[in-house]
């Protein structure tokens, strides 16, 4: 069996970091102004990455498809950020957020690089406060913090529903600031197609420009990959329509390992859909089971009462009503991680209880919590007494200072008032842990070539808890990638610029030139979404939250003579020199295709249940059997992998073939 190298730092946990950026080798600020760095993605992982290594002297050129980075999907994140700050005094701590990161992902992180996640988290907050984003403020103008499923404290720093915005709109000032320097050369609306290499090592990109259809040749000493994770391989998905896997895919198809593909997020609170013809899914934050209850009718009677409109869920007594989440799991109640509550509605919407006319909802109540905090309010400003109306409107005011603008969303595509009714959630594909291997640097196994933020697999495991996806961008961008890179970048120093004229340029150009006119001349008889959503269906149906190597076998027979059919019959209109979205997203769905059977073959040899992978022929473990972790020396260093019947399980490796219909499996471990 081959071993990667993951260049983890010996030594405990909680001075491998320290001892490392104290080791490793530095460009000086005079060769730093020499040295060309690629940033493909700019949201929170691209965006703070770019402005760093621009801010220390480096030349940054940035590629985001979008018209701006400012809409990047990163701005969809709603409930918060984590930090290790113990604002609350409720007992947080740095080791705290890593136990807490390692058991929420079953015991599958690499733990040296969610170590160094926790220590830096605190920083993270600093530098916001000073970019200026709008944290929310306790009453004595402290910051707030509110709490996330899978945890004990209260560690979540937020900005109302609107977290990920705020904190994108901070790491789009500091772009801002190194773009009028000239240190950073924004590339908006280009798609990386290709990565190039020259004698082994990442030394640019072919990039096409989405506006003109133009395709250009860019190069750099290394390359940044940000490009976000690949939930949109099930076609519905809370992420934004134009997430993709394009820039992660093809670096892997030049030499850059996958890890864990098959290991998704399934959210446990998102907007049901409403019907075939939808393409999105909404996400309603987790951030509202701090004061939600999650419950479903007890008697099947009900459900069918509620279903046909005879009764409302107003009409149900608390006797009459399942708070299944606090009846299962009363420690963490609501809170439970993720994929404990994404299994948990589904198990209840499979045995008939769901709420809805599809029978996929569960209920998520505020009724309790309004009640609550208005009868604190009157306490507070010495009403004796109050009305079960003063109550409401008093509980009403705080509920909506805090999630307001979420109510007014699911009230506008519900058209349902959910101050007065309570919401009706269900688990979507949200979130992939899974991605590009990268080792402790962020390098992936093509030298020069990184990946950051949820485009790599290495902080999360099986399963990301609630508000870490900002914090793991930021990190990587702001605190740790601007150091490692620069171990690389001081063997470059002599290198000179990157000549965009060479065969390796031109080789990289053809390939990805031949792939556009493929797309534009076959006429074929259905379009690029006929296949996305079969696709989705494929992936959804058996590689979702539950699977089974029937199923799992299925798909990837499956999936395989969808490809074929997509190459034959389908039909792109347009001309590749044009402003053409059907084009774009034909290459995007191809790549799926391909990713779609490697997801599915790396769920099959993974006969385990762990994080949101529930495989249905195995007995799924207690939290005591599957998180056991072994204690390897004083300093509460975890074994780097779960022990599966005596083999290292905690990352199985791809590398994929150059022809897409053999795709090649090889599991790996790594020190």
């Amino acid at each position: 069996m081959s071993v990667l190298d993951s260049k983890v730092p010996k030594g405990p946990l909680k001075t491998k970091w320290t001892d490392y950026k104290d080791h490793i080798d530095l460009v000086n600020p005079a060769n730093k102004r020499n040295i060309d760095v690629i940033v493909v993605g700019t949201g929170l992982a691209g965006g703070s990455a770019a402005a760093t290594l621009a801010e220390l002297g480096y030349n940054v050129k940035t590629f985001c498809y979008q018209d701006s980075p400012r809409r990047a999907h990163s701005i969809a994140a709603q409930g918060g950020i984590n930090a290790a700050k113990n604002y609350q005094g409720d007992g947080d701590s740095v080791y705290r957020l890593f136990y807490d990161t390692v058991k929420g992902g079953d015991y599958r992180s690499r733990e040296a690089n969610v170590y160094r996640l926790a220590e830096v988290s605190a920083n993270i907050i600093d530098q916001c406060v000073a970019q200026g984003v709008p944290f929310a403020r306790d009453y004595g103008g402290l910051l707030d913090n509110r709490s996330f499923g899978g945890v004990l404290v209260s560690r979540t720093f937020y900005a109302k529903g609107q977290t990920g915005q705020q904190l994108l709109l901070g790491a789009y000032s500091a772009m801002n600031r190194q773009i009028a320097r000239g240190k950073i050369t924004p590339f908006n609306r280009h798609e990386m197609l290709d990565v190039v290499k020259v004698d082994g090592k990442a030394r640019g990109i072919i990039a096409r420009d989405l506006v003109t259809g133009q395709l250009e040749r860019h190069s750099a000493h290394a390359v940044v990959i940000a490009s976000g994770g690949y939930g949109n391989v099930y076609f519905l998905s809370t992420n934004a329509m134009g997430s993709n896997a394009t820039a992660a895919w093809k670096i892997h198809k030049k030499g850059a390992f996958f890890a864990n593909p098959c290991y998704t997020q399934i959210h446990p609170t998102c907007i049901p859909r409403s019907g075939d013809y939808q393409s999105k899914l909404t996400l309603m934050s987790e951030s509202l089971r701090n004061d939600g209850r999650i419950w479903v009718p007890k008697n099947i009677e009900d459900v069918k009462a509620i279903r046909e409109g005879r009764k409302k869920p107003t009409d149900l007594s608390e006797d009459e009503r399942d708070y299944y989440l606090e009846r299962r799991y009363p420690a963490f109640g609501n809170l439970v991680p993720r994929d404990v509550a994404s299994r948990a509605a589904k198990e209840r919407c499979d045995a008939g209880y769901g709420v809805n006319a599809t029978g996929e909802a569960v209920y998520l109540d505020f009724a309790s919590a309004i009640i609550r905090y208005g009868k604190e309010q009157a306490q507070i400003h010495g009403i004796k007494n109050p009305s079960e109306a003063k109550v409401y409107e008093l509980g009403k005011g705080i509920v909506e200072a805090k999630y307001g603008n979420l109510f007014q969303m699911y009230e506008k595509i519900v058209d349902e008032n959910p101050y007065e009714t309570p919401m009706m959630i269900y688990p979507a594909v949200h979130y992939t842990m899974g991605g590009v291997w990268v080792d402790y640097n962020l390098m992936t196994t093509i030298p020069g070539c990184y990946a950051i933020g949820e485009a790599n697999f290495s902080d999360h495991g099986a399963n990301r808890l609630g508000a870490s996806a900002l914090m793991q961008g930021l990190a990587d961008g702001y605190f740790v990638l601007p150091y490692t890179i620069g171990d690389y970048l001081s063997k470059e120093i002599r290198t000179g610029e990157i000549p965009t004229d060479t065969t390796e340029f031109e080789i990289a150009e053809k390939s990805v030139k031949e792939r556009i006119d493929f797309f534009i001349n076959n006429k074929g008889n259905h379009s690029v979404d006929y296949y996305h959503k079969r696709l989705g269906n494929i992936m959804w149906n058996k590689c979702g939250m539950s699977r089974n190597a029937e199923g799992l076998k299925e798909a990837a027979e499956e999936i395989k003579a969808l490809r074929e059919d997509f190459y034959k019959n389908v039909s792109v209109p347009g001309t590749a020199n044009e402003l053409n979205s059907e084009l774009e997203k034909a290459g995007r769905v191809a790549d799926f295709l391909e990713l779609g059977e490697l997801f599915a073959k790396d769920a099959l040899v993974r006969e385990e249940s762990c994080g949101g992978h529930f495989r249905e022929e195995s007995v799924e473990l207690d939290g005591e059997q599957k998180g056991e972790a072994k204690r390897k020396d004083a300093e509460f260093a975890f074994v780097s992998a779960w022990e599966y019947k005596g083999e290292p399980f905690d990352a199985i490796l791809h590398k994929e073939q150059l022809e897409f219909n053999e795709i090649e499996l090889k599991q790996r471990s790594y020190k």
